[in-house]
């Protein structure tokens, strides 16, 4: 039987309602899976709506919310690491886990299960690699380790990265603690790609006359640096840009919505990525009456 259930799915589908629904008729708690949503103050731009998770007057834990302040540049491995402490917080206290969120790199590393070990940059080796041809690269590399994963070296940048790791192991111990042994049934919403743009499209004007704009004004006058908002990309990219003049009200709109579209054709490659790899995604449709995906998912449980 599965111990963990994985409501994934690209943006604007409805995934966090769902999630309270599940864990809810669970007993259980939702654990975030959004790159974004980590961050205090930045709310709207997220969709962290909180009223989603009170069903019938009660409101379901969710956890991975708000842990680091706007203007920390969160990465998956801490992700990874902070996702452990809760998970085996929830097992102790026999909560069941429902996992939400559609930043893939975060899903996969949880239901993939691989240990993410922080390598921190080594100048000097870079030094030593830079001007290399990828051929010497990928030579360089091999000396390391044998090369299953040809996605190393597809490029220069990937193939120095890869070096850089492989010699952080050859001189530091490295944890070999297995991660935690799940069963986790994995899901994801989907509509069609019409009325998925229709979401996009009626979600953004929504945000934008919903506060939006105003929520990015607070952060930079709360001190976050305008870099890093835009290092955020999407509606705070592009709102940034809009505040310091950089570009109309009408050109941030359309390259907001144009942008949002892309992301959520990453998102949907990201998800195909983890299928080739044998992970069983159970896609329900995003049309299906809230209660009917929820009866979907705990029939899809119970099978095991």
């Amino acid at each position: 039987m599965h111990d963990t259930v994985v409501i994934t799915g690209p943006t604007a589908t409805g995934k966090t309602r769902l999630a309270a629904l599940v864990a809810d008729r669970l007993g259980g708690e939702v654990i975030s899976a959004d790159s974004r949503q980590v961050y205090r103050g930045m709310d709207i731009g997220t969709g962290k709506d909180l009223s989603d998770y009170v069903v019938d007057g009660r409101r379901v834990p969710v956890h991975m919310v708000d842990i680091v302040d706007a203007g920390y540049r969160y990465n998956v491995y801490e992700y990874q690491r902070d996702f452990l402490k809760v998970f085996e917080d929830m097992t102790l206290r026999s909560a069941f886990p429902v996992v939400c969120g559609g930043s893939g790199m975060y899903v996969d590393s949880i239901v993939s299960g691989y240990r993410l070990i922080q390598v921190p940059v080594n100048g000097q080796l870079r030094s030593l690699l830079a001007g290399r041809s990828l051929e010497e690269l990928t030579e360089i590399l091999s000396q390391y380790k044998s090369l299953h994963n040809k996605t190393d070296v597809d490029t220069l940048k990937r193939a120095v990265r890869a070096i850089e790791i492989a010699d952080y192991y050859t001189h530091h111990p490295v944890d070999k603690t297995p991660f935690p042994v799940m069963n986790p049934l994995v899901t994801a919403v989907f509509f069609d790609r019409e009325t998925r743009r229709q979401r996009i499209s009626s979600r953004l004007q929504t945000r934008l006359g919903g506060g939006m704009i105003e929520e990015v004004q607070r952060l930079l006058a709360s001190g976050v640096h305008p870099e890093d908002l835009i290092y955020y990309g999407l509606e705070y990219k592009y709102v940034t840009l809009y505040l310091m003049d950089q570009m109309s009200y009408e050109e941030m709109t359309r390259r907001l919505e144009v942008e949002i579209h892309r992301f959520a054709k990453r998102q949907m490659t990201w998800f195909r990525g983890m299928e080739r790899r044998g992970i069983t995604i159970n896609w329900i449709d995003g049309q299906l009456p809230d209660e009917e995906k929820v009866e979907a998912i705990l029939r899809l449980k119970e099978k095991g």
